[in-house]
């Protein structure tokens, strides 16, 4: 089946409410856009440094969510699958972790995993993640790979042609301040934030709505106004789980 090139970008679930009963939900939003029966699905948890215990609960997680062929592809120290390129291709999804993505970076380019990636794109893998798993995709975006005062990071792998900004509204960092001076004095281009429990979904490389594991949430288009500042315009989430069961 050939699908359109189509990314979910994810700010994930830092701070569940009480009662949340979906974990690792945006998962189950990546399988359901990949749109097969039992899709294969494949996290790659580079920022993370490959974390055992990171990839263990990822199985406990998306084997909840339904049928599914789950593998992980791990870099450290060599990576785990004889053919990197093949067993990407063969993905239906491509889930990305949290962490670093300034070590995602270079090591997924030393890897060559850049170019790789784009050609899973474009033949209709389903490229999703949270955290650093969503920024790299972009031109650039606001990290605190560096330490916590954030930086910007302008050499994504730009697939999309925007920035970036991630758990916009965290209450412990200035995420949300720090994305959007980034835009409006020209360090990083136009853009979408999004809020916890948010993912911004693209078809090709045109946005087509955002959706939400937790309700009364948004995603935020922030563009230069042209004086060194910024305006941004909401754009409310579709609320959009596994139905009750």
């Amino acid at each position: 089946m050939i699908r359109e090139p189509q990314i979910l970008a994810c700010s994930g679930v830092l701070y569940p409410p009480e009662g949340f009963r979906h974990p690792g939900v945006q998962i189950w939003q990546a399988m359901r856009l990949a749109d097969v029966r039992r899709p294969r699905v494949c996290l790659v948890a580079t920022a993370a440094g490959d974390s055992r215990e990171l990839i263990e609960g990822w199985y406990a997680r998306a084997g909840s969510f339904g049928e599914a062929e789950l593998s992980h592809l791990r870099l450290f120290t060599q990576p785990n699958v004889p053919d990197v390129r093949a067993h990407l291709l063969a993905q239906d999804v491509i889930f990305v972790s949290g962490g670093s993505v300034i070590n995602l970076l270079a090591v997924w380019r030393a890897h060559r995993l850049d170019a790789i990636l784009r050609e899973c794109w474009e033949r209709g893998v389903v490229l999703a993640g949270q955290s650093a798993g969503s920024l790299c995709w972009h031109v650039g975006g606001v990290s605190d790979s560096y330490g916590d005062d954030l930086d910007a990071v302008d050499d994504g792998l730009g697939f999309l042609p925007f920035s970036n900004g991630v758990h916009d509204d965290l209450a412990d960092q200035p995420r949300r301040a720090s994305f959007r001076r980034f835009v409006g004095e020209g360090t990083l281009p136009a853009g979408y934030a999004t809020e916890d429990g948010v993912a911004l979904h693209f078809v090709g490389t045109r946005f087509h709505e955002a959706l939400a594991v937790l309700p009364g949430r948004n995603a935020w288009f922030v563009e230069p106004d042209g004086d060194g500042k910024h305006r941004e315009t909401a754009l409310p989430a579709r609320l959009w789980t596994p139905p009750p069961t």
